[in-house]
């Protein structure tokens, strides 16, 4: 006699080729596997989002270093490609969700790599917080009835940086709630967001060019900006394209959620920042040579948005200003994705305070719900610092370069040292690849360039940290009597160890205890 099972009864679906890769490593399928190519490039992109940084911080970059800080942008690129390769071979072997936490634990040791995590979401959420500061930058020059309270619409100013934190949580409410909608509502949101951003990006260059008031000769003059000298100048005008060029490693974030994360994430890895890269220093050296005066003081505050504006006429200007609020809005999205898949990565392995719920994914919707909110809430509530005083808007941006260039020496690091002892990642056969994409091609590989890329991406990243991190009074603490703006970054980078070490030890003497023998 046979039976029939009742019709609402469906057979597990077949697994495929990348669920298998993730059984593995010890995981099962939970997030929606639906990114394709585009979408996983758009992962990336748009967490750099280069309408959004380069705006935010073109008028830091120009107060500090004159035209000369456009230099600092191929430098910074470059650096960052050599991080980035060094990160494509390893989304090629370990295409997991929290990519660095992931990374630096199978390269080294679980607590390194758990510290390595811990900073990076922290990181991560400071990186939400100071994106969605980016909005003051454009909405006001789109339409003065966008500046809400008080009438100075600049960021360091008490009421642009009260503006600007308002605007931020308002956004930060939006971004939340998309991110715990739908895996493909959001994929399709970041999609559409970043051929807007690209479309934008290329419009602004060309018809910036075609205004253009001076020769690119420009470049090489400090201007009457830089006081510390040509080097003081190149190296905090750094900043600028330091903040910009972070996030390319989202790609990599997203791997569960990929098809073909093996031979796709690798490649998005550095298309997104290469596209990044190039579209920022057009952009860039297209608003230095189009700006209407290098002197009048404007360029050093105003930035991007007052050449836009002066330069292409008000009705042209506002409306490529709305294609950067889109770039601001999706770049907020992504960030805040990856730092979600991130808090779920370490939760699922029990590494965080309330794991069962932040590794809980809505079977539905495919999203860990929990790490959406927290994130949201913890974003919002760095925000609100802003209140307290407008240095707070470059504290939090550099703070959140620091914490994340750490997190990628944290795995560039372990990197090197199993390269120099000839242990590449992914050779001893624990990936299960054989070596080979899904296609069954060769997987991503620097060859013989790996250890000398290596060991300059190491150099590049320490020295970036140590130079953004330098607690400058001048650019911390421009106003002076704020100590602690001008420390910031050191102590909040302490704080952070301190509060993951002491967690660390709490969970260890947990574990001891449950395990201790119970008598009578």
């Amino acid at each position: 006699m046979t039976t029939t099972a009742p019709s609402d009864v469906r057979p597990d679906p077949p697994e495929s080729s990348d669920d298998r890769s993730l059984t593995e490593f010890g995981y099962r399928q939970e997030l929606h596997r639906s990114l394709g190519r585009y979408a996983s490039f758009a992962a990336g992109f748009s967490f750099i989002s280069v309408l959004t940084t380069v705006f935010q911080f073109f008028a830091f970059g120009y107060a500090f270093g004159g035209p000369v800080f456009f230099w600092t942008w191929p430098a910074v690129l470059v650096g960052q490609l050599l991080v980035a390769a060094c990160f494509a071979e390893l989304a090629a072997r370990y295409p997991i969700s929290g990519a660095i936490y992931q990374w630096s634990s199978r390269l080294s040791n679980l607590t390194f790599g758990w510290f390595a995590g811990w900073i990076m979401v922290i990181g991560q959420i400071v990186v939400v917080a100071a994106a969605a500061l980016a909005l003051q930058m454009v909405l006001p020059a789109i339409w003065s009835g966008f500046q809400l309270i008080g009438d100075d619409p600049t960021p360091t100013s008490a009421s642009g940086a009260a503006n600007a934190a308002v605007f931020g949580v308002i956004l930060l409410v939006l971004t939340t709630f998309v991110n715990v909608i739908d895996n493909r509502v959001m994929s399709l949101i970041n999609r559409v967001g970043v051929t807007a951003e690209i479309i934008g990006a290329v419009l602004i260059i060309v018809l910036l060019l075609t205004h253009s008031e001076r020769s690119p000769g420009i470049t090489f003059h400090t201007g009457t900006a830089a006081q510390s000298g040509l080097l003081g100048a190149l190296l905090v005008g750094s900043f600028a394209a330091a903040y910009v060029m972070i996030g390319f490693d989202s790609a990599g974030e997203m791997s569960e959620e990929t098809r073909n994360p093996r031979r796709v994430a690798p490649r998005t890895i550095l298309t997104a920042l290469g596209a990044a890269g190039l579209l920022g220093g057009l952009i860039i050296l297209a608003g230095l040579l189009a700006a209407p005066s290098l002197t009048d003081g404007r360029l050093g505050v105003e930035g991007l948005s007052y050449v836009l504006t002066s330069s292409l006429g008000d009705g042209v200007g506002r409306a490529l200003l709305a294609d950067v609020v889109v770039a601001i809005a999706v770049a907020v999205l992504a960030i805040q994705t990856a730092a979600c898949r991130m808090l779920f990565s370490m939760a699922r392995d029990g590494q965080l305070p309330f794991s069962g719920r932040l590794a809980k994914v809505n079977p539905r919707t495919g999203m860990p719900t929990a790490p959406a909110v927290v994130v949201g809430v913890l974003a919002a509530a760095l925000l609100l610092l802003n209140f307290a005083s407008p240095e707070a808007f470059l504290a939090i941006g550099t703070t959140c370069i620091v914490m994340l260039y750490l997190a990628y020496a944290m795995v560039i690091g372990p990197l090197l040292v199993k390269r120099l002892r000839g242990q590449f990642p992914g050779t001893d056969g624990t990936d299960g690849t054989d070596g080979v994409d899904e296609e069954g091609r060769p997987l991503f590989s620097l060859g013989r360039w790996g250890v000398p890329v290596n060991a300059l991406a190491l150099l590049y990243g320490l020295f970036m940290s140590v130079n953004l991190a330098w607690p400058r009074a001048d650019v911390y603490d421009p106003a002076g009597g704020h100590w602690y703006f001008q420390w910031f970054t050191v102590l909040f980078l302490a704080i952070t160890l301190v509060l993951g070490a002491a967690y660390r030890v709490y969970k260890a003497r947990a574990t001891v205890a449950e395990e201790a023998p119970a008598y009578a």
